[in-house]
């Protein structure tokens, strides 16, 4: 990986400012290579640092099951998909209907 990239957020902060960059489209060809190709390894970088972040909230899931946290999402409604229900997911409304 690229030693030049810091952390999460500054690797974030530097793509936003490429893609505007390249939104605005006042570049030379080769210039907006440079800045895509540069994009690219930032954006490689974030999803690895997101990857490892989802691994450790798998870990520190508070009942210590393991179990995806953020994958078993639904990605609409923010809830575990229906196929993790009864596998260890829950819905927040779950626990109002048990109290």
């Amino acid at each position: 990986m690229d030693s030049t990239i810091k952390d999460f957020e500054t690797a974030i902060a530097e793509l936003e400012g490429i893609v505007k960059t390249l939104e605005e489209g006042d570049l030379a060809l080769e210039r907006s290579l440079e800045l895509y190709e540069r994009g690219v390894q930032l954006s490689r970088f974030c999803h690895a640092r997101l990857e490892e972040a989802e691994r450790r909230i798998e870990i520190l899931d508070e009942r210590g099951e393991l179990r995806p946290a953020v994958a078993s999402l639904d990605s609409a409604s923010g809830r575990p998909a229906e196929s993790d229900v009864g596998r260890g997911g829950s819905r927040p409304d779950d626990k109002e209907r048990t109290r």
